[in-house]
């Protein structure tokens, strides 16, 4: 019967194991001079030889023939343990056995001298899935056990276990594995099983994997499952591997961001709803746009990038030429944009019309000034050789001129033009999940705001609204002060608060509602 890779090779001894020197130097070391704990802790991200180091210090305190610190392989007691006839190891998943009964059952078991080996040793896989109660029914015997019992724990998740249980273990914390360690290991993978399998190729799935040696090694499997690399003569690519494992049918996202950088919402628009129609999950979209936007402002901050990034050498100087045409602020803004928007995402009725609403908040920014001209002076579909679309002309917004009386709560914009230094107007995107938030916390002042929209100039968020009552209302301190902790608590921005009025011809300051509904008592 076949055997998958990451089964096959798993690591037999400690110096077969792959960027863990740290973990294995300490632990033979220990088994060499005797030197044992009663409780181990692993951590660390998935994949990293956790379970693996678990089951060779499980043959190692158990070998017959052990040599330095490291299991023979070859006596009784070390193959059985590998084919898992010997009883006295124990291996326990606790996402499925995670109840108090099952622990108690473990506890009950330890009271058994070992069968053949020196130790009885329990290896209990994601610890952290165990219940409040199985902790606690754990914690005597994992602090007091027996002489013969070795408890080893592992998990991804550390933080989730209590502080009562780290106390009781010897810790030790896997690192993820470099893509250089990982490339080097599939390439003698390879080469054990006659695989053709190219040094890019083997580099690609090594950072695809993100440091874990058992997705490397099953995203091998994936590529060679067409018989690829075996005795058809075909080598395996990075080209490959790109479009086996899916990375190659990514380009919409390099088109999603020329739209967005173009400001051309009917492109954007048709890209969503192309994507919708192929089955794409929206919200799996919004985090794979949002990483595209990390690897283009990795590439404009960090002097060596290409360790940063997982694509190919295609897909690299296509990320070079687009973060051409990007600023670090702008991609800022989009990603804080996205960011808020995959949150939107998990609690969204309609997770297409959000994420065009995300879209749409990206296109309309006003950052036209934090946009650098590509290397060819031409934007950069035309420059990519992709179609060219109709890009929308937005009307141009009436600049307020700004005088902030001091200490008062909020402030009317008069109409004007604006000086050669004045800052540009750009409409507030989240103004309207600002509006949705004071719904909750005042709900007299949401419904003021209703149907109106606001803008950033500087400092000042400028409301526009028809409704006279609107100035009254930001007069008093307590609405004032509730509106900037909702959009504090949206944008995470402190703004002053000011009314926007567009062009005032007549130049005379508004009157306030109040004196206007005063003066017509009088006359009545």
């Amino acid at each position: 019967m076949y055997q998958v890779l990451y089964r096959k090779y798993r690591s037999p001894t400690f110096a077969d194991v792959v960027g863990q020197d740290h973990v294995t130097t300490t632990l033979r070391r220990a088994l060499a001079t005797g030197r044992l704990s009663h409780a181990y802790l692993f951590t660390g991200p998935r994949g990293t030889g956790k379970t693996s180091c678990a089951r060779i210090l499980a043959k190692a305190v158990n070998c017959l023939e052990p040599q330095d610190g490291e299991p023979c392989n070859v006596c009784e007691l070390c193959r059985g343990i590998d084919s898992g006839s010997i009883l006295d190891v124990i291996e326990i998943d606790a996402a499925s056995n995670n109840g108090v009964d099952n622990i108690r059952d473990l506890r009950d078991e330890t009271n058994f001298t070992p069968a053949q080996g020196k130790y009885r040793v329990y290896i209990i896989d994601e610890v952290h899935m165990l219940s409040a109660g199985a902790f606690n029914a754990l914690l005597k015997t994992l602090e007091e056990p027996p002489s013969y019992v070795i408890f080893i724990l592992a998990t991804t998740e550390v933080h989730k276990l209590p502080a009562t249980v780290l106390s009781r273990c010897q810790r030790f914390d896997f690192h993820r594995i470099s893509a250089e360690d990982i490339s080097k290991r599939l390439l003698h993978v390879a080469e054990q099983e006659n695989i053709a399998l190219e040094p890019a190729a083997a580099m690609l799935l090594a950072r695809v994997a993100d440091g874990a040696m058992r997705d490397s090694l099953s995203l091998l499997d994936r590529c060679r499952a067409d018989g690829r690399g075996l005795s058809s003569g075909e080598v395996i690519t990075a080209a490959y591997v790109a479009k086996c494992i899916g990375m190659a049918d990514r380009r919409y996202l390099f088109e999603l961001t020329d739209s967005v950088l173009e400001k051309d919402i009917p492109r954007c628009l048709e890209l969503i709803h192309t994507l919708y129609q192929d089955a794409c999950d929206m919200e799996r979209l919004c985090e794979e746009l949002l990483f595209h936007m990390r690897n283009l402002l990795i590439l404009l901050t960090v002097r060596s990038p290409r360790e940063f990034l997982t694509c190919t050498e295609e897909d690299l100087q296509l990320y070079q030429t687009q973060a051409a045409c990007c600023a670090t602020p702008q991609l800022l803004q989009y990603m804080e944009t996205l960011e808020r928007a995959a949150g939107n995402l998990r609690r969204s009725a309609d997770r297409r019309m959000e994420m065009e609403l995300a879209l749409i908040r990206l296109c309309v920014m006003n950052n036209a000034e934090l946009t650098p001209p590509g290397p060819s002076g031409h934007p950069p579909r035309e420059r990519r050789g992709l179609d060219q679309s109709a890009t929308p002309t937005l009307a141009p917004i009436p600049h307020p001129v700004v005088s902030a009386p001091a200490q008062a709560p909020f402030v009317h914009e008069g109409g004007g033009p604006k000086g050669r230094g004045e800052q540009e107007d750009r409409l507030f995107a989240e103004w309207l999940e600002v509006v949705s938030h004071l719904r909750q916390s005042n709900p007299p002042l949401s419904g003021i705001l209703e149907g109106s929209a606001a803008y950033i100039r500087g400092d000042f968020l400028l409301i526009k609204s028809d409704n006279p009552a609107l100035g009254a209302f930001i007069r008093q301190n307590i609405h004032a002060a509730g509106l900037k902790d909702a959009i504090f608590h949206v944008a995470d921005r402190k703004v002053r608060l000011g009314l926007y009025k567009g062009d005032d011809k007549s130049g005379a300051p508004p009157k306030d509602p109040l004196e206007l509904l005063a003066e017509r008592a009088k006359e009545l």
